[in-house]
């Protein structure tokens, strides 16, 4: 027999943070916004997720400036006025339908290809020029680029602030800018935004700190992580629990309020001797919320979609179990919500049987 989701849809509060279950809407970029702006199909798309009861559904990542920060086509950005006016349409329309929405701020940091982009002749920004370990592409960052890069986090904080937006999260996972800085086969600088945790950790506090001052002591600041690479899936920017903490203990003290923390399985141990997920540790060596992600309620893996795997809806006995224990506060759901927007209520209902598979090709569909 199936274990109860009732924890699942217990409240959750942490400061102006007032949501009504512990299900998010993980990040999830589709480029349905053309010419970088969010449309009226767009708008839809996530008042669907909120009139299903998503508790926070969390944007696709959005650019904080049009030059460096995308290669990837059609992707929104939350610079342009016409973007914002986009922008302000879904937080309302979120809103009205009873939801909570946060943007995702997103630099590609090294994984932006210029080729690709609307400014190709522009190199590619991160901390050392390095995307692949051991291989430098472009120069490392300077200190007014640096300092360009910070002022636009801080300012599209603000702005998703302005828009009516819940709260903000910085994509610092997954090899893109910020992520950059915080490994150590990246960041090979050797002034104060390198060498150890301190400098690498330095570049995030102070996007950080400069949108803490710009939002507010009030308005909720998130950061996601993770431990491994898109170059490699089995690294660990930390190796033990005591390394862990050094990058998280500043981070903290800029004023980040939740950790996303990402894996590609959210039931793998984030390191030996011990049952805590990344989720869990942070939580345990913070004392913050923090949210776990990572194939929750369908089989098989993301990336296996492309090679046509149909993922199947899976048990959330595992997860239901971690969730009661308290190991995190919140769960981020990927797939199961893309290809699903009743996904939520079908689980609170116990309508196991009208759960749907996932394909790729819900990645091409706006609903």
């Amino acid at each position: 027999m199936s274990r109860s989701t009732d924890i699942l849809f217990t409240p959750f509060a942490h400061g102006a943070l007032q949501l009504k279950n512990r299900i998010v809407m993980a990040p999830m970029t589709r480029s349905f916004s053309p010419g970088g702006v969010p449309g009226a199909d767009v708008e839809a798309y996530y008042r669907r997720r909120a009139e299903n009861d998503v508790g926070l559904i969390l944007s696709e990542g959005v650019a904080p400036n049009t030059v460096t920060a995308l290669g990837t086509p059609h992707v929104p950005n939350i610079v342009a006025p016409e973007a914002k006016a986009g922008w302000k349409k879904v937080s309302e329309a979120v809103r009205k339908a009873g939801g909570a929405m946060g943007l995702q701020l997103w630099h590609e940091g090294p994984y932006r290809n210029p080729a690709k982009s609307a400014f190709p002749d522009i190199p590619s920004w991160s901390a050392s020029g390095v995307k692949v370990p051991g291989k430098q592409l472009w120069e490392p960052m300077t200190e007014a680029e640096i300092e360009t890069a910070i002022e636009e986090f801080a300012a599209a904080a603000l702005a998703t602030k302005e828009l009516g937006f819940a709260c903000a999260e910085f994509h610092g996972a997954h090899s893109y800018l910020i992520d950059s800085f915080f490994w150590d086969q990246t960041n090979l600088r050797t002034d104060k935004w390198g060498g150890d945790w301190k400098g690498r950790t330095e570049f995030a506090c102070e996007i950080i700190r400069r949108s803490r001052k710009l939002v507010g002591p009030d308005f909720p600041l998130l950061i996601r992580l993770s431990q491994w690479k898109q170059q490699d899936f089995n690294v660990r920017t930390a190796e033990n629990p005591a390394e862990l903490e050094k990058w998280l203990a500043p981070l903290v003290e800029a004023g980040i309020d939740i950790f996303h923390c990402s894996q590609r399985r959210f039931w793998e141990p984030a390191f030996d001797d011990s049952d805590l997920n990344f989720a869990g540790w942070t939580k345990k060596l913070t004392g913050k919320p923090s949210i776990s992600v990572g194939s929750v309620g369908l089989s098989g893996e993301f990336t296996a979609a492309y090679s046509g795997e149909v993922s199947k809806p899976a048990s959330l006995d595992a997860l239901v179990e971690r969730m009661e224990k308290r190991e995190f506060d919140l769960i981020a759901v990927g797939r199961a919500l893309l290809s699903d927007p009743e996904w939520v209520v079908k689980i609170r209902d116990g309508r196991t049987a009208d759960l749907k598979d996932f394909t790729k090709d819900a990645l091409a569909t706006l609903y």
